[in-house]
Order: structure tokens, then sequence, then C-alpha cells
């Protein structure tokens, strides 16, 4: 009897814990379902959204690679903007803008517009140093282009150190004075350049040290 009513007590201390803390206990594995089931949601959203915006990039990359069609330029424009809006924080948006800029620099003939849609790339590069410095020298060549040479210059300047693009970057520098009337500058930031190359020397660069006096063996 003694067992019974220990294992009859058991049972009720039970009952009495599962009225007391059962209403708690489902909430929390609710909650939990929901955060498991919620983050799958999520993950999935996310992969569908990846998968939309490299369809509509691979659309983009078409129409740019096919020029010889009258309307190429403005789906490469409308898919560029679908991805600037659908698309704000995915790799693909960046890279369908430089894409864009590129057409509006070398086809269309419009640095302005380019400048805007390399600006948008640039702000949206985050932590990615390899690709800000691509987008950063696109947008310095898009504003000399413009003829905004103080804004291409402090384009350029916020590089810093910029690795590999140093050459790259000092010669723009150089093209840019030199376009300011600074010959000057534009021979030390050409020598410069040839200094900071990984490449060995360059043919246009010695040209361009040539039409300022400066031979090779400088």
């Amino acid at each position: 009897m003694a067992e019974l009513r220990t294992e009859e007590e058991q049972i009720q201390a039970i009952k009495d814990w599962w009225k007391k803390n059962g209403s708690s206990l489902l909430i929390g594995i609710g909650a939990a379902l929901a955060i498991v089931f919620g983050w799958q949601a999520w993950q999935n959203s996310q992969a569908q959204q990846r998968t939309e915006a490299a369809n509509q990039f691979a659309n983009l990359l078409n129409a740019f690679s096919n020029q010889a069609e009258e309307t190429s330029g403005e789906t490469v424009a409308f898919v560029a903007k679908t991805l600037r809006e659908d698309y704000t924080d995915s790799a693909y948006a960046i890279y369908g803008n430089l894409i864009l800029a590129r057409q509006q620099l070398m086809e269309s003939d419009d640095p302005v517009a380019a400048i805007e849609s390399l600006q948008w790339a640039l702000d949206k590069t985050g932590d990615q140093q390899a690709l800000k410095l691509v987008v950063r020298n696109r947008l310095a060549r898009a504003q000399f282009a413009a003829g905004q040479y103080d804004d291409a210059l402090a384009t350029i300047e916020a590089a810093g150190n910029a690795d590999a693009f140093d050459a790259i970057l000092t010669e723009l520098r150089g093209d840019i004075l030199l376009a300011q009337g600074d010959r000057d500058g534009a021979r030390e930031a050409y020598l410069a350049a040839r200094e900071q190359s990984q490449q060995g020397r360059s043919g246009i660069l010695e040209l361009k040290l040539s039409d300022l006096g400066v031979g090779e063996d400088a």
C-alpha cells in the first residue's frame, strides 16, 4: 500500500506540475518550433532570391553581349534597375551596375550616368576590398571622362593603399593632372606608377613619360 500511495502521489505530483507549468512548456515548444521553421523559411526565401537575382543577371549579360539588337541597351538599363531595386544587397546588383556603367560610358558616351551607377555600386561594396578597388578605379575614370577632375582625384586618393591597383590608379592620377595642365605633377605620378608596377614597364606609360621629356633611363 505504501508503494501504491507513493505511485499515486507521484502521478498526482506530475499532474499538479503539468497543471502549473504545462502552458508555459507548450508555449516554449511552440516558440522553438516557430524559430526553427521560421529560419528554414527565411533560408529558402534567401535561396530563391539569389536564384532570381542570378537569372536577372544572366538576362543582363545576354542583352549586353548582343549589342546588335536595337533594344539591348534598354534591356540592360531595365534589368540593372530591377537588380538595384529588388535585390539591393545582392552582389549581382553591384555587377549589374558595373556592366550598365560600362555601357553608359562606352556605348552611350554618357559619363555622368555612368558616375551615378558606379557611385551606387561603390556604396554597396561594403567590406569587399578587392571589388571596391575595381569600382573605385572605374568611377575615377568616369569622373575623368566627365571632366570632373577634382572628384576623380578625390576618388583615387580615397583608395589609400591599393596594392595591385597602385600603379593603375597612380597612372590615372598622372593623366588627370596632365589634363589640368600640371605637367610636373603628371611626370611625378607617371614615374611613381613605373616604380609601383608589378608587371614590368608599360609601353603606353613610357610613351606618356617620353611626351613629358622623360627617357627610359630616368
